[in-house]
């Protein structure tokens, strides 16, 4: 029996590393999110009163304390689906003048995939919103998942894979504490003004979490097909367009082998 075309062996071992990093990012999603809708479908005791909790404790508090409110819309605001629309827009045009087309368009797939999941769920578990006396904030739709806990996970993440390869240093420490920062004061400000219960913000979290996870392996094993080396998230998407991405440079810069 004639033996198979080296190159046929090649493609049907990238092929089949491919559909198992689909498999994974698939589980990656699933089964963490799975289990939170399982427990709010149920209504488990101590997540159900870790939601009433919080949603009684910080309304009456922030009836009393006008900057604290303050302080919340604004967190609350810089996560809205507007403000990420701007931002994105900002960061696309700039990486295709940069001629970086490949993360361009993981950063398009990553953010609006993410949204139209958030959006398929709140559809299937249509979970009411907090209802309190004096709310600070009318939202439409259903609550759960947070879509703004979501947004703010894949958004800071995706800018984060993106751009650490020209992060170096204590520059590196100070993107990564403020998108820690920017993540949690998002999140929590959704609970405060009363917008979302506390499991809302956590599968928000989880699922952005997940999503964004399971495109980062989506790419590392593109770019591996492609003949590049495998890289540590910790080194950026890709290490190697460094120069084109530094912001300090006038000009685009000759793009890398494909």
């Amino acid at each position: 029996m004639a033996e198979p075309a080296p190159g046929t062996t090649s493609r049907r071992q990238r092929y089949t590393t491919r559909a198992v990093l689909v498999a994974v990012a698939f589980a990656l999603v699933a089964v963490p999110f799975a289990l939170l809708v399982l427990l709010v479908e149920d209504r488990w005791g101590p997540l159900s009163e870790a939601d009433l909790g919080a949603r009684d404790g910080l309304h009456r508090f922030a009836l009393t304390q006008p900057a604290f409110v303050w302080l919340m819309r604004a967190f609350s605001e810089s996560g809205s689906a507007l403000a990420w629309q701007l931002v994105m827009l900002a960061v696309v045009v700039w990486l295709l003048w940069r001629r970086l087309w490949r993360l361009a368009l993981f950063l398009v797939v990553t953010t609006a995939v993410s949204s139209l999941l958030n959006t398929a769920v709140k559809a299937m578990v249509d979970r009411q919103r907090p209802v309190v006396s004096q709310p600070f904030v009318h939202e439409p739709g259903a609550s759960f998942p947070s879509g703004h806990a979501q947004a703010a996970v894949v958004g800071y993440g995706v800018l984060l894979l993106v751009f650490l390869p020209v992060l170096k240093g204590v520059w590196r420490r100070v993107a990564v504490t403020v998108a820690v920062v920017m993540v949690l004061g998002i999140g929590f400000s959704r609970v405060a003004l009363a917008a979302h219960y506390v499991s809302d913000v956590l599968a928000g979290f989880v699922l952005g979490g997940a999503w964004l996870a399971a495109m980062a392996a989506l790419f590392s094993a593109w770019r591996v097909q492609r003949g590049r080396p495998a890289v540590h998230p910790e080194q950026g998407l890709a290490p190697e367009d460094s120069e084109r991405l530094n912001p300090a440079a006038s000009a685009p810069v000759p793009p890398s082998r494909e």
